[in-house]
């Protein structure tokens, strides 16, 4: 007897996370290395972050990606705010974000999510989302609301905000970067061989151009991107994606080491030593980078505050020689 697919969330089964990747075979899930070992969470911090979050009904993409520093952030009353729902409607092979068919926009969400960042005290605040393929603009008007929200109830923030990719979304972007973010990323995650296996709902030329048209509309919005390593690519590869990304002038890099979520998730193809995240960065500078951050528990919106200052200091100081120039 074939099943029905409850839209209303009456049937009483557990809901599988990664419904797409049920029928794939398992892939083994190697032992991480020394480097990669982080303490498990449990300080009062924490428990104190958590607690806030849960009481504004908000979720973050330090719970639903698994991320590897969510015991140090949430420490510091740090969190990366996930908006536009907890489902995702792409199906990336590396990502341990739910997937399946969203339910409505919660148009409170932005209240909420500055009230957070409000009694967080946060200095910089992070903002992204599940990818939106049902919503016409892609959940744009919503991170503008987001971003108006957070100005109003936290003045003194910076805001970063971390897109999908709005494909065939025409107008989206718009949207986003008049509404001002201090930063906006996305990541283009991996090389462009690999996005078929590893990001079949994207495009590889089409988010970069998303980085270029960003700068293009503001040209004073910092830009910001990141991907895995560890999924197969060459170093020839990544550089070949350091190269592209400057030419979008794109300004702030990161690297990290891809994670494998689970056993229905892509394999780790290699675990990156600390001395080739350390070349890699050396070499992300050298091509123009104004920053750079790699190493293998580097993610997006670790550190990002700090960070933040790195990139802007860095930009003043370039200003400052090539006043000197001229």
């Amino acid at each position: 007897m074939p099943h029905t697919l409850d839209l209303l969330g009456n049937d009483p089964r557990p809901r599988l996370r990664h419904p797409e990747k049920a029928h794939r075979p398992d892939n083994p899930v190697a032992k991480k290395p020394a480097w990669i070992r982080v303490k498990a969470p449990g300080s009062a911090g924490f428990r104190e972050t958590g607690a806030l979050l849960a009481q504004k009904g908000l979720v973050t993409v330090c719970q639903e990606a698994s991320c590897p520093n969510i015991g140090e952030c949430w420490e510091k009353k740090q969190a990366t705010f996930m908006i536009l729902g907890a489902v995702c409607t792409r199906a990336c092979a590396f990502c341990n974000v739910a997937t399946g068919l969203p339910g409505p926009l919660d148009p409170d969400e932005p209240r909420r999510v500055a009230e957070a960042a409000r009694d967080l005290a946060l200095a910089h605040v992070v903002v992204t989302s599940v990818d939106r393929d049902d919503l016409v603009d892609g959940g744009a008007a919503h991170f503008a609301e987001t971003i108006r929200a957070i100005r109003q109830l936290a003045p003194q923030a910076t805001i970063e905000v971390l897109t999908p990719d709005f494909l065939r979304k025409a107008g989206a972007l718009e949207i986003v970067v008049e509404a001002k973010p201090d930063v906006f990323n996305h990541n283009l995650e991996t090389v462009p061989r690999l996005y078929p296996p590893i990001r079949p709902g994207a495009r590889y030329f089409h988010s970069l151009r998303l980085l270029q048209r960003a700068k293009e509309l503001d040209p004073t919005l910092f830009t910001k991107s990141g991907m895995m390593l560890g999924l197969g690519e060459s170093k020839v590869e990544v550089t070949q994606v350091m190269d592209d990304l400057r030419t979008a002038e794109v300004d702030f890099l990161t690297l990290g080491q891809y994670l494998q979520p689970t056993k229905k998730h892509a394999e780790v193809a290699a675990f990156v030593t600390p001395e080739e995240f350390a070349s890699y960065e050396a070499l992300a500078y050298a091509k123009g980078f104004a920053l750079v951050s790699a190493s293998p528990l580097t993610r997006s919106s670790h550190h990002a505050g700090a960070d933040f200052a790195r990139l802007k200091a860095a930009r003043e100081a370039r200003s400052r020689a090539d006043g000197r120039r001229s």
